[in-house]
Parts: C-alpha cells; structure tokens; sequence
C-alpha cells in the first residue's frame, strides 16, 4: 500500500472518530435472545431484528442440525452448478405460496437480492424511482443497474408522480420498503400501486421488516394494505431468523431474475441447512400467531412508557421504535450510559440519517416480557435525566 493512500485512510479514520461516526464491532458469546453476554457483560438487548424470537428456537436449530446432517456444511456451488438442492426448491415454492405469488427465488442475502431484482429489470434507458427514505441496498442496486434514478420525497405519492412525469419511454420501476428500516414507518403502497397501474410502472416492495410482522397471517405490509406488488422481496435473517432472502412474482419476473440477476449465477448457492432452518420458521410464522401479537403488545407498551417519559419517540406502527437523540456525540453518549445500566440498543448515525437525527433504534421482539420491556424504560428514564438537555434543555433534543 503506498504510503499516501495510508495517510489518507488514517486521516479519514481519525476523523470519522471525531465525528463520532465510527463504527464498533460487539462480540456476542451467546444466541440472539433478549439476554445476551456481549463483550462478557450480560446485557438486555433491543437491537435484533428477531422479531418473532425465531433465531434461537429449538425446532428451528434443530432444522439446521438436521439439515446439516443431510445436506452437508455448505452448498459446493452456484445454483446453476449443482448447489440448488430439494430443500432450496421447497423453501422457495413454500413461500411463494404462503405470499400468494405465483413463483419465487433464493437469495444468499437481502442485499444481493435487492441488486439482483433491479440489475435484472433495469439497465440503460430505463427509470428506477426511489422513495428516499430507501434502504442502502436498494439505492446501490439502483445506482450500479445503469438505470436513471430519481428519489421522490419519502412516502409521498405526490412526489412520486412528479419523478414520473419526468421519465421516458423504457421501463419504469417504483422501489420502496414496506417498513423503512431507520424510521420504523409504512410506505402508502395503496396509493404507490394506484399510481404504478395507471402509468405503467412495476412496483416493487423491500418487506424485509414487514414481513412476518404486519397483517392478519403475518404475510407483512403489502397484506397489511391490501396490495399485491409485481415484485417482493423478503429477508430470511428478520422474522425468520435465520439468513438468506426471497423475491416472489410472476413466473415471468422470476424466471428473468434468475437468468440475468447480477451475482446469482456466480455465488454460491445459501447452504441448504439454513433453507431447512427457515421452512421450519416459516411454518412457525404460519402456525403461532400469538408472536405477532406479543410483538404489537410489547411496542404498544413500551410507546406509552415513552411518552410517560415524554421522550423524543418517532410515530412508528411498527417493532422498531426510533428514538431521537439529534447529534451523533448524543446518540453515541445515551447508548454508551445504557450499556452501563445493563441494556444495548443500536445507534445509527449519519450517513445512514441526515445530519442532527441520530437515534437509537429500539427493537422489539416476541421473545421480550413486559418485565424487559419495563426495565427498559426504567433505564431511559435515569439516564435520559443525567443527560445534557435531557430534562433541562430540549432544545438541544429534536
């Protein structure tokens, strides 16, 4: 490496630690579940996206046991090689019809299917419209599928149909989350689909944090809303708890997506295991709809707690829950006083938020009690009081 790309890393890296951006890694010595021993300190989590306490579930490790027994450590080769086995093929027909969708396809992670979906369906010539609010993967796929991009201002409709009276005659494609991941919010896909009929777009839909969470089955935001995208993609390693993702459409959509998708044919396929694994989660989704609502009960009870508190708390019908701390510097503070008291939460930061809306992203689970739920405010309460404008000098709090 020569000597001024290593000066100009250090300097980037010191000023990111300035900034109070800089990223560090946590060591977990124990599963996903609410009480973790992190850095050999046992803490309370609310950072996993375990929403239905999936991730450490006796029959879904035992699938993987299995599975691994069966099938081996890892898949050998792409899809298209000999990776592909009986229990991915299941998990994929399994899922395309418990999202009523005619045909879908497996992904070794969310991001990689959300380059595929759009690498695939978009290139040169083509518009690619994003809610600005979208999920760093979706903005990358868009960027590197040689499409035009256009971001319209975050779930606003209105928006959206003034990027599209802007676009030209190739392909149109709406890109938006279900559940943006940041702010815990819902994109009006109602309204998104109305549009996407009436000026011929394709509409597709990141559920990753829907997905298993929102509607009567569980099948997430677009059956929350009634509305069936052309495209969807849901994550295995959210609701499910264990890893890959799958895009669900037409037997058109599909079958293009898994001729031309970028990266599909040249990675190796999801080891069939974890596929075995999320059958079994997926049934459990299906089966004990008592997750769900232990999910809604615990978020509900935590929201009124905060606003007890009267703490900054985003409006998010949803298991994440933002709370705002404006600087990175106060985000950064808040979270390492609550690592003190015993609890772990995330922090996110710009340039994941614009400047001065760093938050905690607060998670909740179906593996949470109300006991966790109430230490948790607890814990806020102390430590949003001996913080700098806590109590004393909001204006310094969003």
């Amino acid at each position: 490496m020569s000597g001024s790309l290593e000066e100009s890393l250090k300097l980037g890296l010191a000023q990111r630690r300035a900034d109070n951006r800089f990223r560090e890694r946590r060591v977990s010595e124990s599963p996903q579940q609410p009480v973790m021993r992190v850095d050999g300190r046992r803490l309370l989590a609310f950072c996993s996206d375990d929403y239905l306490g999936l991730a450490n579930h006796p029959r879904v490790v035992e699938a993987v046991i299995s599975g691994a027994k069966k099938w081996g450590a890892g898949s050998g080769a792409s899809p298209f090689v000999n990776g592909h086995t009986k229990a991915h093929r299941q998990l994929e027909e399994e899922f395309a019809q418990f999202v009523a969708q005619p045909r879908a396809l497996l992904f070794s992670s969310g991001y990689i299917a959300n380059l595929g979906m759009l690498g695939a369906l978009a290139g040169q010539g083509d518009e690619v419209l994003q809610d600005s609010g979208n999920h760093a993967s979706l903005m990358d796929a868009g960027l590197l599928s040689g499409a035009r991009v256009h971001r319209y201002r975050h779930a606003d409709p209105q928006s959206l149909l003034d990027e599209l009276q802007q676009t030209g005659p190739g392909r149109r494609l709406v890109v938006t989350e279900g559940v943006f991941s940041v702010d815990g919010d819902l994109a009006p896909l109602g309204q998104l689909a109305d549009i996407c009929a009436t000026r011929a777009a394709t509409l597709v839909v990141d559920d990753a944090h829907g997905f298993g969470v929102l509607g009567d089955k569980g099948r997430g935001t677009c059956e929350a809303q009634d509305v069936q995208p052309d495209l969807l993609m849901c994550t295995l390693s959210q609701a499910l708890g264990t890893a890959g993702a799958l895009v669900a459409g037409s037997e058109t959509m599909i079958e293009a997506l898994e001729q031309n998708a970028p990266g599909y044919a040249c990675t190796a396929a999801l080891p069939a295991a974890l596929a075995e694994g999320a059958r079994v989660a997926l049934k459990l989704l299906e089966t004990e709809a008592w997750r769900r609502d232990t999910v809604w009960a615990l978020a509900e009870r935590f929201k009124a707690g905060a606003r007890r508190l009267q703490l900054p708390l985003l409006d998010s019908p949803s298991p994440i829950q933002p709370l705002l701390a404006g600087s990175s510097e106060s985000a950064s503070r808040l979270s390492d006083a609550l690592v003190k008291a015993g609890i772990l939460v995330a922090v996110i930061r710009p340039p994941t938020v614009t400047e001065g809306q760093a938050r905690l992203r607060i998670t909740v689970s179906a593996a949470h009690t109300t006991g966790h739920i109430d230490s948790l405010l607890s814990a806020l309460a102390d430590v949003w009081e001996s913080m700098p404008g806590g109590d004393q000098d909001t204006a310094q709090w969003p």
